[in-house]
């Protein structure tokens, strides 16, 4: 029974050693990410190596659907909506494919990005954008497969693939000028009811100037006369700078528009504070 049970452990720590055990991965994956005017681009994909193998028209055959990398599918993902030419994607996530040829690549944005290598059964209603890039002859081999953004500017950039002595470039267009002048046009039209809400809920929960917080709160009830929230924080204010009749006034105000919200919790707020304030 002890050399039987010695067996069994010897047994068991050979599994926990095996388990544990670490080694290269022979395409490491990668994340690039790269802020393209105010967008967020994220690429994430796995690296092969040439490893003096014969790439494009070989390993990589030309003309034919290839998952642009190694391992699970590569993908890149939009924070905003982008074109790639003339094509509308919209912010989210893509499967790159692409179809090498000697001269030109087709590069395909698949929006079904859950496929270790191409799909099974093609769905064009998922092609988001399709495009074809020049090849550029590399003078040097580029021995790990890569993928870069380049050519950066306000306006959009290239996602580029290049391996072996190839490169290709993909340009697509960023929606920075819409987003900036949205930026623009909303920070000099002053603050809005949520930026009087929050700077006067900072200045009462800190005890700081009540009189500057009783402004910007007013300000923000006439921007919002159906936030009852907003009320409620409005007669706290007035109750802690001793406006009792204030306060109740606008308990009142935010109770009844919160019994039309249904919003029972701050119907009961406003109705024991109001007893507490000596109202009714």
């Amino acid at each position: 029974m002890k050399k039987l049970a010695l067996f069994a452990f010897a047994a068991l720590l050979a599994v926990s050693v095996e388990a544990q055990m670490q080694t290269p991965q022979p395409s490491p994956s990668a994340m690039l990410k790269q802020t393209v005017g105010l967008t967020d681009v994220e690429v994430e994909y796995s690296r092969p190596s040439m490893r003096e193998r014969a790439i494009f028209g070989n390993l990589v055959p030309y003309d034919k659907l290839w998952r642009t990398g190694a391992n699970k599918n590569t993908t890149i993902t939009f924070s905003d909506n982008v074109t790639i030419d003339g094509q509308e994607v919209k912010a989210g996530s893509y499967a790159i494919f692409t179809k090498p040829g000697q001269s030109n690549w087709e590069v395909i944005f698949y929006a079904d990005t859950n496929n270790w290598g191409t799909p099974q059964e093609w769905d064009d209603s998922k092609v988001a954008a399709k495009t074809t890039a020049q090849v550029y002859p590399l003078p040097v081999d580029i021995e790990t497969f890569t993928i870069t953004i380049d050519d950066l500017h306000n306006n959009g950039a290239s996602l580029g693939i290049m391996w072996e002595k190839a490169y290709v470039g993909v340009k697509f267009e960023v929606p920075t000028l819409t987003k900036a002048q949205k930026s623009i046009e909303t920070v000099m039209a002053g603050p809005g009811a949520g930026d009087y809400y929050s700077a006067a809920s900072y200045y009462y929960e800190e005890g700081k100037d009540l009189n500057k917080a009783k402004e910007w709160i007013d300000k923000a009830v006439e921007m919002r006369p159906d936030a009852y929230w907003v009320m409620r924080r409005q007669s706290l204010i007035y109750a802690k700078l001793g406006d009792k009749k204030g306060a109740i006034t606008a308990a009142k105000k935010s109770m009844e528009v919160a019994e039309k919200a249904g919003n029972a919790d701050y119907v009961k707020l406003n109705k024991d504070s109001i007893k507490e304030w000596g109202g009714q």
